[in-house]
């Protein structure tokens, strides 16, 4: 069952030291601590205590007078808008203290809750939402992402967002190997159609416990694909280069097919 603990901290702000690529940010910031969406392939998700950092926006006004401009990115590790958001609003109002030390944002999130903060969003500099989205099959996201909006609602979010003049793209991040490679070429369309701006791409990362907890997962819904995966991931935490390479390719060779980028800065 999920806790939720109060919590006061020190320092809110990270500095990234080396250049971004991936979602292009100099700073990022996690309201809370742990998530409870309950993602089977993110190690955040199995704590069972979410930490409030209640002191967040006051520490968060201080440390911002130390730097001058730059993009934070909200909810690098845990997700911004999960259930305690509801009850909290942190992530509402540390939107608002960027927002008015005119700092831009880029938010990383499952949840359509987004949506509720538009009016802060519509004034913010340069604004970007990315939401992640593992698989477009309903059935595949229960499985694997049980507790995040389903796919349909994510897609809308995206749509909604970049009617409203929030660029938002989609975060094919984690791409499963092996359960997902069938429907690229659909998740690219999808997304495409739906108005996404960009398609961000990263493999599946299986470390520790991680990597246990996965393969029972494997064993219940795809037994088939145990032997697969254990010769992918025999040893290392990432799969085999050449596999990497080919499924990237693949998704880049569509995206490009669908005219649809890759790279945000692009």
């Amino acid at each position: 069952m999920i806790q939720y603990k109060h919590v006061r901290v020190n320092s809110l702000i990270n500095k990234i030291v080396n250049k971004d690529e991936l979602f292009n940010g100099d700073y990022t910031i996690d309201p809370y601590q742990n998530c409870e969406t309950g993602c089977i392939y993110c190690d955040s998700s199995y704590e069972k205590t979410i930490y409030i950092k209640t002191n967040a926006v006051e520490i968060l006004k201080e440390e911002l007078k130390q730097y001058n401009s730059g993009t934070i990115i909200l909810g690098s590790v845990h997700d911004p808008y999960q259930k305690a958001e509801e009850t909290y609003r942190l992530t509402r109002m540390i939107l608002k203290t960027i927002k008015d030390y005119n700092f831009s944002c880029h938010i990383l999130t499952k949840s359509n809750m987004v949506l509720r903060d538009m009016d802060i969003l519509s004034e913010m500099k340069q604004p970007r939402v990315t939401i992640s989205l593992t698989s477009i099959n309903s059935r595949l996201s229960k499985i694997f992402e049980h507790g995040a909006p389903s796919p349909a609602t994510r897609l809308q979010t995206v749509e909604k967002l970049n009617e409203k003049g929030v660029k938002s793209g989609v975060a094919l991040i984690p791409w499963l190997p092996y359960i997902v490679e069938g429907e690229i070429e659909d998740f690219i369309k999808t997304v495409k159609k739906h108005r996404a701006d960009y398609v961000l791409h990263k493999y599946l990362e299986l470390k520790g416990d991680q990597k246990h907890i996965f393969f029972d997962v494997l064993k219940k819904y795809f037994p088939h694909l145990i032997k697969g995966y254990e010769k992918l991931y025999k040893n290392s935490y990432k799969p085999m280069d050449e596999y990497i390479y080919r499924v990237e390719e693949k998704i880049s060779v569509l995206c490009k097919i669908n005219k649809i980028k890759e790279n945000i800065l692009k």
